[in-house]
Order: C-alpha cells, then structure tokens, then sequence
C-alpha cells in the first residue's frame, strides 16, 4: 500500500493530543446488573477521571464502559466528546437507579476538533454510564429500566 508523508505527522499529532492517562480508573470494574446483560463498568468518580473519561479510547469490548459518579444528587449533567474516537451510547441515571434518559449512538469526534465545535450532551442524573453504541438496547436499557449500583463506590471530589 501507499503511504502517505504526512501519516507520521498526523500520528504524532494524534499521540500528543490523546496521551495515555496517567492512571487507569479503578483497574477492576464494577459489575451492574442490567436486563439482558452484566455490565462491567471502570468508575470515574474523581473531577480528572470524570474530565479524562473516555478520551482518547480505540475500541471496547461487549457490555463495557465507564461510569461517571457525581457527588451532586440528580443534577443536569454536561458531557463534550472531546477526543472521543468510539461511537457511544450515554445512559443517564438517577441516583435511585432508574434510568432517566439514553441518548443511543452519540457520534464520535476527530482528534483535534476545536472545543468550540464540539458536540455537547446533557442530562439529569447522579450518574453517567457510556457504552459502545447500541449496547443500551442490547443490554435492554431504556428509560424507567432500574439498576442495581450499590457495588459503584460514591464520588471521591
């Protein structure tokens, strides 16, 4: 095949913009219990985790992901997809564990995409969980759908 010249360029641009986190968050992850599926979730509870999210992320296997825990009660939640290379479906929680909302297959963005033209997605919630996208449906997660999160520890601000 051809390669391009500029390929080693747009490489190191993507390595700089996408560094490796500095720590992965909780390295085990919680296990939540959904309809058709046995979620396994890295928490996010920490603002640089929660920031950091999944940035920067090339693939996840079946029924993972990530939930963000907020520390505020069920509040509007704002989430950008800076850096986010995966399509996603965000699930937004209540702190009881009833699922509020799910925006199925938010796009992913390009590495680089100025802030100002970044997708923006809101919802209430005590908690954000992200899959790939059309997991919510496969795992039978849909508004009103009550999750188990007593094994996701509390935010640690």
């Amino acid at each position: 095949g051809i390669v391009s010249p500029a390929l080693p360029l747009l490489l190191a641009a993507a390595a700089a913009v996408c560094p490796a986190p500095a720590a992965t968050p909780n390295p085990v992850p919680v296990r939540v219990r959904a309809p058709a599926a046995v979620l396994e979730l890295r928490v996010a509870g920490t603002f640089a985790t929660r920031e950091y999210g999944l940035m920067c992320v090339r693939s996840m296997p079946a029924a993972a992901g990530m939930i963000f825990v907020f520390s505020g009660g069920d509040e509007r939640q704002a989430f950008w997809m800076k850096n986010t290379l995966i399509p996603l479906d965000m699930v937004f929680v209540l702190k009881d564990g009833r699922v509020n909302n799910v925006d199925a297959n938010v796009p992913a963005t390009a590495v680089g995409t100025p802030d100002g033209r970044l997708p923006n997605y809101y919802g209430t919630g005590s908690y954000v969980i992200e899959l790939n996208a059309g997991e919510a449906a496969r795992a039978g997660i849909v508004p009103g759908t009550v999750l188990d999160l007593s094994g996701v520890p509390p935010a640690q601000e």
